[in-house]
């Protein structure tokens, strides 16, 4: 377990410190660095190549191990050299691997971004292993970890429907909390809003889930559908908690943006280790917005995500009044 570094603003109950369980993706991620994106046809020189540990799931457990929670992640890998090489560095992160399982005759995920220099990328995902992630493997690791109602359970959506919502479920059932990341966006089924999960979408899903569910594009009316807050990633903007019919707006911190891949699943791992750390919704939700923030200042997911000491209480994103409700 990771020691954290900093001082918590104030729980405001004696709930004890928990644990966080990331449910996710582990990819292999190369890495493009270009001048501009190229255009349909045509060819453009990559500035660099960087070839280094990626997926949503793995990402997000290695953000909340640096905010200095105890992780522990579900997933799973190839039976290839990359296999390897991300569980080695999940390890060197202090993230508990006993529910990775590898699949023989597949590829670990890989993904292809191109990153530009003003921060922006494009993503390409071949999810190999991610989708060979099945519901027993998944339930017999969550049922080795014991869930209680002091944990948090984090789930991402670049492994099978089924087993998002398997685990949902079996978190739900033993109180332990719900954070889900919707990405890729897709259609909430039942289960999944039966859970009352926290969402974490960026703007784009959240336009997408709002569509599929036939709502207007506002947080605060998927909040509603939810019955739970909705923190919106808005990149440079922000972000945004909606939670009882109210939004809470959170100001990024300006930096010199270098590549924005891992952001959102920076602010994802480092929200679930301050609520498994007791820390109330509004500033686990300021901290995490500024290690976001942060975390864009080096290429790579996980290069520039910080730790606990680096983003101080004291200098948490600005919370704002809230807005008046939406209609």
């Amino acid at each position: 377990m990771n020691t954290a570094l900093g001082t918590a603003p104030p729980a405001t109950s004696r709930r004890p410190v928990g644990r966080v369980v990331v449910v996710g993706s582990i990819n292999d991620d190369l890495v493009f660095s270009v001048d501009a994106l190229p255009s349909w046809g045509q060819t453009s020189e990559a500035l660099r190549v960087s070839r280094l540990p990626g997926g949503k799931g793995a990402n997000q457990a290695v953000a909340a191990a640096r905010f200095g929670a105890e992780v522990h992640i579900i997933g799973a890998v190839g039976d290839d050299e990359a296999a390897g090489i991300q569980l080695d560095a999940l390890r060197r992160e202090g993230v508990g691997i006993g529910g990775v399982y590898r699949v023989s005759g597949t590829s670990t995920g890989m993904a292809v971004v191109l990153s530009v220099a003003n921060g922006e990328n494009m993503i390409v995902l071949a999810s190999g292993a991610n989708h060979r992630l099945d519901q027993d493997r998944a339930e017999a690791s969550l049922e080795a970890l014991a869930l209680t109602a002091s944990d948090v359970c984090l789930i991402s959506c670049e492994i099978p429907a089924a087993v998002v919502d398997l685990a949902v479920r079996h978190a739900a059932d033993r109180g332990a909390r719900v954070v889900v990341n919707p990405a890729p966006a897709r259609k909430l089924g039942p289960l999944l809003l039966a859970a009352h999960p926290i969402l974490t979408p960026n703007a784009v899903e959240l336009v997408q889930l709002c569509e599929l569910h036939q709502l207007p594009h506002d947080p605060v009316a998927l909040s509603r559908l939810t019955g739970a807050p909705v923190l919106v990633t808005r990149g440079r903007d922000g972000a945004e908690l909606a939670s009882d019919g109210t939004v809470r707006r959170f100001a990024a911190v300006e930096v010199a943006a270098v590549d924005t891949t891992g952001a959102g699943d920076t602010l994802s791992g480092t929200l679930c280790a301050r609520l498994a750390a007791g820390v109330p919704l509004n500033h686990a939700a300021a901290e995490a917005v500024s290690a976001a923030s942060r975390s864009v200042t080096a290429v790579g997911a996980r290069a520039g995500m910080p730790t606990l000491e680096m983003v101080r209480p004291t200098e948490p994103a600005t919370f704002a009044a809230p807005v008046e409700p939406a209609p």
